[in-house]
């Protein structure tokens, strides 16, 4: 689904030129949930904007399904299967009701519109929101509104999701109202799913784990196996999900805990067996 082949991003500033990705290769298949940590700067959403060619490379390529985003002709048939999500929610909805927003992209596709009325409530429906179709936007949560713009995408039927740290402006409902919709279109519909976060217990959920660190892959992983490695994630300057480093303590401690133990129920199950 997704092919990067030691890919380069550079950009130029009077002072110097920078290397935000360097040599990056990956490979990510049909249905898999991907998600990308990294501190500020390790270049996780310069990598993510090359997925729909929002950025071009400077060296290696970049293939969506086959389609080398470096070929102006691939560009429309690129962004039609690679939806993005970004953090804020207000900047992503233009119209005013609900259901007029989430019709906008297939609108722009040319989609006849006995068509797009199917498509909208089909994606209302996918992210629970089908009962706020003539709300105004301005009128919902931060939550809600993510799930909107999710809803705008999906109804433009991509094959890939990539959402660039979506919940970095939610609350702590928000961030879980999000999570669930994008959890029930990657394992209900089998959407492609990249998701770019700071929150280690939102990447816990993947089905892997990439770590960047200036410009590079430096771990790529199960959850379990990712987090397990405490100290190299310290030592990254990144968090662990809080039971993972419970565990590391209680078995620093003698404790007998299994390693890369990511949620309340497995560390209730290690410590009450």
């Amino acid at each position: 689904m997704i092919a990067v082949k030691d890919l380069v991003h550079q950009y130029s500033t009077p002072q110097r030129v920078i290397q935000a990705l360097k040599g990056i290769d990956l490979v990510i298949e049909k249905g898999d949930f991907v998600a990308i940590i990294g501190h500020n700067g390790s270049g996780k959403s310069t990598l993510a904007k090359h997925l729909n060619a929002l950025l071009l490379p400077s060296g290696g390529s970049v293939e969506i399904s086959g389609m080398d985003t470096s070929e102006k002709d691939n560009l429309w048939s690129i962004r039609q299967q690679v939806g993005m999500v970004f953090q804020n929610p207000d900047n992503q909805i233009i119209a005013n009701t609900v259901e007029e927003d989430v019709a906008f992209g297939p609108e722009n596709l040319g989609i006849e519109p006995g068509k797009i009325r199917t498509l909208v409530d089909d994606a209302l429906s996918s992210v629970g929101m089908k009962t706020f179709t003539k709300r105004a936007p301005h009128l919902l949560s931060g939550g809600q509104k993510q799930r909107v713009a999710i809803a705008g995408i999906v109804a433009m039927r991509p094959n890939i999701l990539v959402l660039d740290e979506p919940t970095a402006m939610l609350d702590p409902i928000g961030r879980r109202e999000v999570m669930d919709t994008v959890l029930r279109l990657n394992r209900e519909e089998g959407l492609t799913v990249v998701h770019i976060t700071h929150f280690m217990e939102e990447a816990a959920y993947a089905k892997r784990v990439i770590v960047m660190e200036e410009g590079i892959i430096v771990l790529d992983g199960t959850p379990r196996d990712v987090f397990s490695q405490v100290e190299e994630l310290q030592k990254l300057r990144l968090d662990v999900p809080a039971m993972t480093e419970l565990g590391d303590i209680l078995a620093k401690e003698g404790l007998e805990i299994p390693r890369g133990v990511l949620t309340v129920e497995e560390m209730v199950v290690a410590l009450c067996p």
